[in-house]
């Protein structure tokens, strides 16, 4: 498994990838779907966009941005999609540590997690064990698919 920067031919399957965790429902904030269109034109408006590739199949995707502009431009945020069909297999973590590397290639300083909720316990715990610390806890900060409200969980890593 590699990580890399994706290409225009990786597209259909990181559209695949990104949709299928915004209709979980449960992690990303986002609720519209990408088509090929917004797709390209949103992976293409990141500072970096990566993909777990293994034998020419896409399993996973990151996206780097700024997480502010101006005297906090310097702080990047990321968000993470791994295949369902994928998930158990470390893809996160690879993903997590090649964007903490590459935040910091970018002249990043920080990386900031603005929505992590609270009950994504492997997130949670993954980004625990690569040394993000917790800002602490925003009541109801995430509005679940089916509509109930979790806590959510800011998180930082000095890069």
């Amino acid at each position: 498994m590699r990580v890399r920067k994706y290409t225009e031919k990786d597209l259909p399957d990181i559209i695949r990838i990104w949709n299928e965790v915004v209709e979980e429902g449960v992690a990303f904030p986002q609720e519209d779907v990408l088509d090929m269109e917004s797709g390209a034109a949103f992976f293409a408006s990141q500072s970096f966009t990566g993909v777990a590739e293994e034998e020419g199949k896409i399993y996973g995707l990151y996206i780097l941005h700024p997480n502010n502009v101006g005297r906090c431009g310097h702080i990047c945020n990321a968000s993470y999609a791994v295949s369902s069909e994928a998930r158990g297999r470390h893809i996160g973590e690879k993903l997590v540590t090649d964007c903490l590397i590459k935040g910091k290639e970018l002249g990043f300083r920080v990386l900031q997690f603005n929505a992590v909720v609270e009950s994504n316990v492997h997130a949670r715990h993954l980004y625990e064990r690569l040394g993000f610390v917790q800002l602490g806890t925003i009541p109801g900060g995430f509005r679940m698919k089916d509509g109930h409200y979790e806590n959510i969980c800011p998180y930082y890593h000095e890069l």
